[in-house]
């Protein structure tokens, strides 16, 4: 695993340092996600599409193998009043392996943010394409819906 960093973006060989990534963005916001997941398809693809709404909370995956489409997290409770977004990379892809990092509340078990990491395939860009507050109860049940 390399990451390296060119002005203010960074770049990694693979979807393995996007934890790092999410890691950094998210000590910097206040709070740290220290509880990661990626997200696999059913088909056993590991590369999506993206489509955010950061106002509703709200993260949708299609897979890029299967075109299954994935509501992420709670996102399905707030759907309906999400206006969501296609995501893109700098270089214009828009296929991204991801990750989803969870800040706690202390001494808890539940969510307080969380965060969506993308790593571009083509130009290996690795960012923080979505964050909000999300108070899920119980982690690891969030983290298993992504």
């Amino acid at each position: 695993m390399a990451m390296r960093r060119r002005g203010k973006h960074f770049y990694a060989d693979s979807t393995e340092d996007t934890p790092e990534v999410i890691r950094r963005y998210s000590k910097s916001n206040g709070y740290e996600a220290t509880l990661f997941a990626v997200p696999v398809c059913s088909c056993g693809g590991r590369t999506f599409r993206l489509r955010l709404d950061e106002d509703a909370g709200v993260a949708v995956r299609t897979c890029a193998n299967c075109e299954s489409v994935h509501t992420m997290g709670d996102g399905d409770e707030y759907i309906a009043d999400a206006n969501l977004q296609e995501c893109a990379c700098l270089c214009g892809g828009e296929i991204f392996g991801l990750t989803v990092g969870v800040a706690l509340y202390a001494d808890s078990a539940d969510v307080r943010w969380l965060y969506v990491g993308c790593h571009c395939p083509v130009c290996r860009l690795t960012a923080v394409y979505g964050d909000w507050k999300n108070e899920f109860i119980g982690y690891s049940a969030l983290l298993a819906r992504v």
